[in-house]
């Protein structure tokens, strides 16, 4: 079994920050089944989401656009949310089929690695920012300085978090912690479960 530890999702994601335009990039988006094992393809894609959801958040917060800029903006931000969504379950579905030895006693986690490496990713992309404002030459040493304390705090979040997604893995690999998928059923995207929608065919 091929399970993508900590240490190879942080410089797998970490890798991607150095290509410039990578997520909006034609070869990301068609690499298809290129990455072996199969789970390594939904990581990619739940950080690439990630990195688009970044980009389009950044965006949807100016002022002095017109209000369908915005408003292509949140549209955006909602399909790659979906997409990265879509991917955390993909990489629960693939470890859980590794995983089918659990014990009777086993506990059950209520966080899954699908989920740990969407915040692992997240957390990537706070570090890779962050660490670009302790670069700037436009502004007061005072900021780099709270950059910089933000910038340490982040990388030790991220080092905590993957110390506990390895111990999650190895634990599952014995049997003696299991975890379950856990479906987003996002009811926004549902034109029939979503009222704002099918109330305006009424």
């Amino acid at each position: 079994m091929t399970a993508p530890g900590a240490r190879e999702l942080t410089a797998f994601h970490d890798s991607r920050h150095a290509i410039a335009g990578w997520a909006k990039s034609a070869a990301a988006v068609l690499r298809g089944g290129a990455l072996s094992p199969p789970v390594w393809q939904a990581v990619e894609d739940n950080h690439r989401c990630n990195c688009l959801l970044w980009d389009e958040e950044d965006l949807a917060r100016r002022r002095n656009v017109p209000d369908a800029a915005i408003a292509a903006n949140k549209r955006a931000i909602d399909t790659n949310n979906q997409k990265r969504n879509d991917a955390i379950e993909r990489i629960d579905e693939y470890l859980l089929g590794q995983f089918s030895n659990a014990k009777e006693n086993a506990k059950l986690s209520s966080e899954t690695p699908g989920a740990m490496t969407d915040r692992l990713s997240i957390l990537s992309l706070k570090i890779h920012h962050m660490r670009l404002q302790t670069l700037r030459g436009d502004v007061e040493r005072a900021h780099v300085d709270n950059c910089l304390l933000k910038l340490n705090r982040l990388n030790e979040q991220r080092t905590d978090l993957a110390a506990c997604l390895d111990r999650l893995l190895a634990e599952a690999a014995r049997g003696e912690s299991y975890f379950k998928i856990y479906r987003q059923f996002k009811m926004y995207n549902d034109p029939a479960l979503n009222p704002a929608i099918y109330g305006e065919k009424r």
